[in-house]
């Protein structure tokens, strides 16, 4: 379908090797957009990077040769404190472009929002960033040795007010029962009853009292939210929702004993055995510009606002007097008088306002089809006009 939508534009012939940016229509299965490539400037790019690669490979050899090992690394120094936007949008990004076809198997498929909590004392077994992920690769390979099958999902890292972390996965949970093994736990459970033994065992609390607590309430499965998953948009919608009402913010905002450099919670957000599917014809300049406008108009009307903190103060004079000061808001921070205040405001949300970008919608191949085909109305009304002008203007017989 994606490939058949991309065909109704009119693609250019292949690039030549001249500068300057090329314009191409990209459609997954949960977004439409339009992007902006220098290809001569991307392989210069491409070959820095790789002399780049080939003299730090020198250098590595030429360690090992000198002293018989490799250099320590340089101890980290990020502070790690919360989930950045880049990340969302990255995250938001890449759920549309996700392939979900494949975690459909069978018409009795039905997907499922799973959670993983850490018990109460949830500190002595998951000191630092590193342990959930080493508890998440082991969660997979017991998955597998369980089910027969690899784990197909999508999951998001978040953290209790407590600042315990937990994980959400959007997945297809199995049907039947655990494949039997005398050394296995949760060896021909059904799921449900599955994930709680096998989760408590991979966490593996040091305390009885904990660990029987984390047994019976440190997972849960939700079919009612993963019945609402219906398409890559609203998956991406799901797993943003407390990036975009700040009474979940709470939720991306990383605790304190994780703060330490070295001990940060790594990636907020994954996806495993799951591909990207995106596809992209080369445009026209000109058939470029018509596709942004018409996305962005359309994005206009939808009514998509965000919720902003922008800052406030009182006894300014409105005074537009230098070039940075835009706006009665901007001139009166300028010159005010008084502390500056924060006020959360909703404003309308922008896509595209350069040419370039994406939105997310619900359907990637049918909204390009629909938008090429009113792109082949806008290009016919304006060759009939064209030649209305010309008939116009010839002499009379």
């Amino acid at each position: 379908m994606l490939d058949a939508a991309a065909a109704l534009y009119d693609a250019l012939p292949s690039w030549d090797g001249h500068e300057g940016p090329r314009a191409r229509v990209t459609i997954a299965p949960g977004a439409v957009g339009v992007k902006r490539t220098d290809l001569a400037r991307r392989d210069r790019t491409a070959e820095r990077e790789q002399r780049r690669t080939r003299r730090r490979v020198d250098e590595l050899a030429g360690q090992l040769a000198e002293r018989g090992e490799f250099d320590e690394p340089p101890p980290p120094r990020r502070e790690i404190t919360g989930w950045s936007r880049k990340s969302r949008t990255n995250m938001v990004k890449a759920l549309c472009e996700i392939d979900y076809l494949p975690m459909f198997t069978s018409a009795a498929a039905v997907p499922a929002m799973v959670t993983l909590t850490y018990p109460g004392d949830w500190l002595t077994v998951a000191p630092n960033g590193q342990a959930v992920k080493t508890h998440m690769a082991e969660f997979y390979h017991r998955y597998r040795r369980s089910w027969g099958t690899d784990l197909l999902c999508v999951w998001k890292l978040e953290f209790q007010r407590r600042g315990a972390p937990h994980l959400h996965l959007m997945m297809v949970p199995p049907s039947g029962r655990a494949h039997s093994r005398s050394d296995a736990a949760g060896s021909g459970l059904e799921f449900k009853h599955w994930l709680s033994v096998v989760w408590a065992d991979i966490v593996d609390h040091p305390d009885p009292i904990e660990y029987a607590n984390h047994l019976a309430a440190g997972t849960g499965v939700d079919y009612a939210e993963g019945a609402r998953l219906q398409d890559p948009r609203r998956a991406a919608i799901y797993f943003t929702k407390h990036g975009s009402f700040a009474a979940k913010e709470y939720q991306n905002i990383v605790p304190e004993p994780w703060r330490t450099p070295g001990d940060g919670p790594g990636r907020f957000w994954g996806y495993r055995q799951l591909t990207r599917v995106p596809r992209s014809v080369e445009v026209s300049p000109h058939d470029a510009q018509l596709v942004a406008r018409t996305i962005r108009r359309w994005a206009r009307a939808q009514g998509t606002t965000r919720e902003l903190r922008v800052p406030r103060q009182s006894g300014g004079r409105p005074v537009p007097a230098d070039w940075h000061v835009i706006g009665l808001a901007g001139a009166q921070l300028v010159d005010s008088r008084g502390p500056v205040r924060h006020r959360r405001v909703r404003r309308r949300v922008e896509r595209l306002r350069g040419g370039a970008g994406w939105v997310s919608v619900n359907d990637g191949a049918a909204f390009a089809s629909q938008l090429a085909r009113y792109l082949g109305q806008l290009k016919e009304s304006a060759r009939w006009q064209a030649m209305r002008l010309l008939a116009d203007r010839a002499p009379y017989d």
